[in-house]
Order: C-alpha cells, then structure tokens, then sequence
C-alpha cells in the first residue's frame, strides 16, 4: 500500500515539473520571437503621422495653431494680404487674420511701435528704421504705372509713341512740362495737365519719385489719400494724370484697364514709339514686361513684410507659409512669385 502511494506522489511530482519546463519553453521562445521582430511603426502618407502597430498609444499631432496675427499698411500689399490672411485662416480656423491698408508710412510706424505684429512695406527700408528694430522680409513684387484719363485729348498719340523717363521728370518733378501737347510734341494742344499725388506717406509715392531720382516730397501734384483716391481723381478728370499700383488699375477679372483709366507707356528706349516689349496695356503684358526686365526697376519693386525685430511664434508661422504655400496664389491676384533664391533668402532670414 506504501509503495502504490510514493509510486504515485513520484509520478504526480515528475508531472508537475514537465509542466512547468514546458511553459517555460514557450514563454522563452514567444519573448524571443518578439525581440526578433518588434512591432513595426506605420505611416499614414495622407495625414503625415506616425502611429505604432500595437496597443501603445499612437504619436499625438502637432498642436494646432490658434491666436490672432494682425498687419497693417501699403495699400500695393493690401489686396494680396487679404488673399494670404483668407488662405492661412482655411487650414487654421483657429488662427484670425486682421488685415488693414493705410500706407507703407503707417504699415512701418505701426510695426515699429507695437500695434500690429507686422506692417506691409512697399518702399525701400531706411537704416534709420533698420536701427529701431524694423526687420524686412520680401514676400513678393509688384510696380507703379502713370494713370491717364480714358478721354484724354492726346490718348492715341500716348499709347503710340510712350512717355520717356524725361517727360515725367518734367510733369511731377520740374513742373517744366505743363500741357497736354508738349507731352506728345504737338504745341497747338494747349489742355493744362492736372497732375495728382499722394497726400500720405506711402510706397507708390516714394518708389515713383525714386524712379524720377527724388523723393516723395519733390513730387508735385493735387495730394489725394489712398491708391484709390488718386485713381478716382484721375478717373473723373480727361486732363488728370496720376500714379498707380498696377494692381488697382486692372479688373481682376478681364486683366483690362478699369473703366475711365488708361495707363500711359514707357518709351523705354526713347525711340518715339511703344515697342511690343513695352506694351503694358493690360494685366498680362505689364506682368511679363516686368518679368521680362523692360519694365524699368523702379517703379517695379519687392513688397515687404516688416516686424520688430526678427519674427516669433504665430507671426514667424504665417510668413513662413506666405513664402512657401502662400506663393501659388500670387499669380492669381496679379502680383509677381518670387524667383527661389529671394525666397530662399527670405526664409533664411525668418529663421
């Protein structure tokens, strides 16, 4: 009877550790497998994200972006901007863009002084700015145009033979020009030229002085406020001459001249005629005269972005985007994409 039971309570014990020796095999060769091949990560390409396949947390996005950026000043950038400003707030509806026009001047002292996060500078940027902080970032290019009547009494002759750089000089700056039939070599007109400028402190201004080679206080002129103003005035007068951002001048829609305005030509090469190179006559031919390099530099000029001192945070983020996504809309509301490398420099200098 002893030996039955010590026969059994052996077999019960050898029972025991085969059971054990197994599970132990298989508990070293399942944590083997597992070291042999981890849990791979995957990548969803759509989204851009990374997520583990197994029952770890996957990988948070990055987190979205929410506040307000506010811009003020050029009227030349103001269009545009808007455009960027309604882009940018589609893929971050947590984010408000505030965009206002008021002048290159206004665009500067504003970023200078605080109000907004970043002014719209259409003017070359003065050292003396550069010393209290201002920090100009190119975003893209557009150019300045004379405006005329559409019922100017020498409109055929203007559109024909152009205005050399010289007879400008004499319209705004000498005041040597006076009348409609010296403009054109035809002295028996004698319609009295009414010339209009800006009353503010603004980019058209000063580039188109700088083209004339003086400053926006030596050009004369009836001063009206606003890219819009001087438009209107010379819109409503047959002898009324101003200056333009090209891109108040055309219809968005028909790249044609608005009704009442004509733009007067440049005799580039002063050789008494509109060459085909030199037709800026609408949107698209002003665009690739500029492209092109006949378009005389200035008035043709880079926009700026200005922030105190170097760009941060929610600011730094929607010209980063201006400059890389934001560039694909330039075309279409009429301003010229930059070329890589300002681009490239652009962000080198955003950081």
């Amino acid at each position: 009877m002893t030996n039955k039971m010590s026969s059994k309570t052996t077999f019960a014990r050898s029972r025991s550790k085969f059971i054990l020796a197994t599970i132990l095999i298989l508990a070293i060769g399942l944590v083997s497998l597992y070291l042999a091949s981890p849990p791979q990560p995957s990548q969803d390409k759509s989204k851009g994200t990374t997520s583990i396949s197994s029952n770890t947390t996957s990988a948070q996005p990055l987190e979205e972006l929410q506040g307000q950026v506010t811009l003020s000043g050029a009227w030349a950038l103001y269009p545009m901007t808007v455009v960027w400003g309604e882009e940018f707030q589609k893929l971050h509806p947590n984010v408000k863009v505030e965009v206002s026009a008021g002048g290159a001047g206004k665009g500067m002292a504003d970023a200078l002084g605080g109000l907004v996060d970043i002014g719209m500078v259409s003017r070359d940027i003065d050292p003396a700015e550069v010393a209290k902080g201002a920090y100009p970032i190119v975003v893209t290019k557009d150019a300045v145009v004379a405006t005329i009547n559409s019922k100017n009494p020498v409109l055929n002759d203007i559109e024909t033979r152009g205005v050399t750089r010289e007879v400008f000089i004499g319209i705004f700056i000498d005041g040597t020009i006076k009348t409609w039939g010296e403009v054109v070599g035809r002295p028996e007109i004698k319609d009295e030229i009414h010339v209009y400028t800006r009353s503010d402190a603004a980019g058209a201004p000063e580039i188109w002085a700088k083209y004339l080679g003086k400053k926006q206080e030596n050009l004369k002129g009836i001063g009206v406020y606003g890219d819009p103003g001087v438009l209107a005035a010379v819109q409503k007068d047959p002898l009324g001459i101003g200056y333009n951002n090209y891109n108040y001048v055309f219809d968005m829609k028909s790249g044609l001249p608005i009704a009442g305005v004509k733009i007067a030509p440049f005799d580039v090469d002063k050789n008494g005629k509109v060459d085909s190179n030199e037709d800026i006559s609408t949107k698209a031919k002003t665009v690739q005269a500029i492209k092109s390099g006949v378009f005389p530099h200035p008035p043709a000029r880079v926009e700026y972005f200005v922030t105190k001192d170097r760009p941060s945070g929610l600011e730094k983020e929607f010209i980063k985007w201006v400059l890389i996504e934001g560039q694909r809309f330039v075309d279409e509301a009429g301003y010229i994409e930059l070329p890589k490398e300002t681009v490239d420099d652009s962000l080198r200098r955003v950081g």
